[in-house]
């Protein structure tokens, strides 16, 4: 894939480059058509094994651009975290020497599309969209929020309203739940995969409905659109200290183990030198008295994370929902 540069100020126009990019990477996977690559797409080769795609032999085809495009996921409003995220993106400016851009995504699958096709550098992919992500967009995770003794991750944790008269994962049969959509971990594969074990199946023992977003669930459970849902406890920490709803009018009936959050990921092609840009800036990032500490409260750095170890779990959950790697099952979103 051929780098590219801009200087236009306004992210739309810096994703609006060059539509012959899909047809240098088309050139590019015929090229590799026998290198091993396990579930990775034929765009992509992973020589080393560890389950992520290599970057380009062809040093021609690494990319070095001007401007940075970074995408945070889109598991809530994009539109909140343009502020939030800004001292993160003026440290990335400045230890990497680039000019960077925030570009809110409006789905799991957009902002995949947005990486596979060259118009995203460095992204930050919720649970369940990461290993799409690393499979057809050569997304290479390599952080995760964390505390500074290494402690990462979150739950999945069933809403339903105080006086739902909902006390177990039992009591929701014949109910209407809402799932987020079906690439989410939290919101639509664990409990697929989790929730059989405890006597519930979604769609044969309550009623699935997507709503689209976990903030959307949840203000559904409180509104009483929805008699329960299953969502990410990160995000339902971070609505409760906005005070986007009352702790009060909900109740909590099951919780999992601990999942591993958002990856943060460069894309596969960048040249060496500015991934090792892009590294030094998250790991030398002090979340302390910025809008993104405040945000992500308990969170004080990034740490350094494989997709192979640590998204395990998530491929195995995966896996017994009989996910494929595809953009046609991507896209059923």
């Amino acid at each position: 894939m051929k780098a590219y540069s801009t200087t236009n100020k306004h992210p739309l126009a810096a994703l609006a480059v060059s539509s012959l990019l899909p047809l240098a990477m088309l050139m590019s996977a015929q090229a590799h058509a026998d290198c091993p690559r396990g579930d990775l797409d034929d765009l992509y080769c992973d020589e080393d094994g560890n389950m992520v795609a290599d970057r380009p032999a062809d040093e021609s085809e690494w990319a070095n651009p001007d401007t940075l495009i970074f995408a945070y996921t889109p598991v809530e409003d994009p539109a909140i975290y343009s502020d939030i995220w800004q001292p993160f993106i003026d440290h990335l400016e400045e230890v990497t020497g680039r000019n960077v851009r925030f570009f809110a995504v409006q789905s799991n699958s957009a902002q995949v599309e947005a990486m596979r096709s060259g118009r995203l550098h460095i992204a930050g992919f919720s649970t369940g969209p990461t290993p799409f992500a690393v499979n057809l967009a050569g997304a290479v995770p390599f952080a995760l929020m964390g505390s500074d003794d290494g402690q990462f991750g979150y739950t999945l944790q069933v809403y339903t309203h105080v006086d739902s008269g909902i006390d177990d994962m039992e009591d929701l049969k014949g109910k209407r739940v809402a799932h987020t959509s079906p690439t989410s971990n939290s919101g639509n594969q664990a409990p697929r995969a989790l929730f059989p074990e405890l006597g519930i199946v979604p769609d044969e023992d309550y009623e699935v409905v997507y709503s689209g977003s976990h903030d959307q669930s949840m203000l559904g459970v409180v509104a009483r659109d929805y008699d329960a849902a299953p969502v990410a406890s990160e995000v339902v920490e971070r609505m409760a200290a906005r005070g986007l709803y009352d702790e009060e009018d909900v109740k909590i009936i099951y919780e999992s183990d601990r999942f591993p959050t958002t990856s943060y990921n460069y894309a596969h092609n960048l040249h060496p030198d500015l991934v090792e840009k892009i590294e030094e800036a998250f790991f030398s990032f002090d979340f302390v008295g910025t809008a993104l500490g405040d945000e992500f409260e308990g969170v004080e750095k990034f740490i350094p994370i494989n997709y192979e170890e640590h998204w395990q779990v998530i491929r195995t959950i995966q896996a017994a929902n009989d996910v494929r790697y595809t953009r046609e099952d991507l896209d059923q979103e």
